[in-house]
């Protein structure tokens, strides 16, 4: 990414964080208008959960200890409460707007006013940090999405291909030795023949991984035919060289714009994510990537942004598996990327072409899911010869 794209996102990523933290803090200091000392501790707190993110985050990266993932943890949760405070206001400030014009609520100054104004107050407090709760709780509670698939092509000798896919782990401060360990046990204990990992495993900066020897999980996933990842966008946020190269160190076969034949029955190819589009080089079009492939063959892609489905179908892929959207993650927002892509989540068939596109294991920002539940793919291929036309 250039300097002046990253300048420019960071100032609008910045002034968003202003902007709507100063909005809550307008409106709590409103409720607390005739309790000083709540007002000073009000203040404070509001200080330190606008810094709490982007301190911690910079911390981390040059003193990783606990003062600074306190600070990175504190700072997730707020994004949740950030959502959740902003929606119930604005929800408040509309009625109040339609309280203007039609005149239904009590009188400002009234005991009535004071009373429902204290209740208003104490049930979206209650609500939100009951969201965030149960938002907490789901994202710990991650499914098992199965999912069969008739391929019309032989695959040698083989009949039948039990794949197991994860996409967006983010690895990190957040997703840690407890939930890292948690994917390796639930993976392994559905017996893959393979493993396909399908973009950002890294959260970004691979420094909190190394430090929590994160890798030392990732050692430990067992499947016959290996363990393949492709490259996400957060591994070229992070800086994807270290973080390709932590993942190669520790047993995952990274393919960057490659592919690779398994037993000669089937391929695995992998694109580049779209963000290497970014940098000075550009990735493979699917032309390039899979055109010398033998295609009586099964091709199996990981492309974790699922952009431009029909370009795969056209290339002649027969199983893409990505990720990327986390289907919104947190409620509304898997509204805006049902709008954005084709399939935010879930299957899909076009043509011959079949796609999978996986909600994710792990979280970005809040350690919170509360649009859909976080999933393990379990995706059983059969091979059952071409059409007879």
């Amino acid at each position: 990414m250039k300097t002046a794209s990253i300048i420019i996102f960071l100032s609008i990523v910045l002034s968003i964080h202003f902007f709507v933290n100063f909005y809550i803090y307008q409106r709590g200091m409103q409720w607390l208008e005739n309790t000083t000392t709540l007002k000073s501790t009000f203040r404070i707190l509001m200080i330190v959960l606008f810094l709490a993110y982007p301190a911690g985050r910079f911390l981390e990266k040059i003193w990783y200890a606990p003062p600074a993932t306190t600070l990175h943890w504190i700072g997730a949760f707020w994004f949740a409460g950030m959502l959740y405070f902003t929606l119930s206001l604005i929800t408040v400030d509309l009625i109040r707007l339609l309280n203007w014009i039609f005149h239904f609520l009590p009188s400002k100054g009234s005991a009535a006013y004071d009373q429902l104004k204290t209740i208003t107050g104490i049930i979206i407090f209650s609500g939100v940090l009951l969201t965030i709760l149960i938002g907490f709780l789901n994202a710990w509670h991650p499914k098992i999405n199965q999912q069969t698939i008739n391929i019309h092509k032989n695959a040698g000798s083989m009949q039948s291909l039990k794949i197991v896919a994860a996409s967006d782990i983010h690895l990190g401060t957040i997703i840690g030795p407890r939930k890292t360990s948690k994917l390796v046990e639930t993976i392994n204990s559905l017996h893959p023949d393979i493993i396909l990992l399908a973009g950002d495993v890294v959260d970004e900066d691979v420094q909190p991984v190394i430090k929590q020897n994160l890798g030392k999980n990732l050692l430990e996933l067992k499947a016959p035919m290996g363990v393949y990842a492709s490259t996400g966008n957060h591994e070229y946020i992070g800086g994807v060289e270290r973080a390709v190269e932590y993942l190669i160190d520790h047993g995952i076969t990274v393919l960057r714009d490659s592919s690779i034949t398994i037993n000669d029955s089937f391929i695995i190819a992998a694109r580049e994510d779209r963000d290497k589009n970014r940098t000075n080089n550009q990735r493979k079009n699917l032309e390039e990537l899979l055109g010398n492939l033998d295609h009586s063959k099964p091709i199996i892609l990981l492309d974790h942004q699922p952009y431009n489905l029909d370009d795969a179908t056209n290339a002649g892929v027969d199983l893409q598996i990505s990720g990327h959207t986390h289907h919104g993650q947190l409620w509304p927002f898997g509204y805006i990327t049902k709008k954005i892509f084709e399939v935010s989540r879930g299957y899909k068939q076009k043509g011959n072409s079949h796609f999978i596109v996986s909600t994710g294991f792990g979280t970005w920002g809040p350690p919170i899911r509360t649009g859909n539940r976080p999933e393990i793919l379990e995706i059983n291929l059969n091979f059952v010869g071409e059409v007879n036309e």
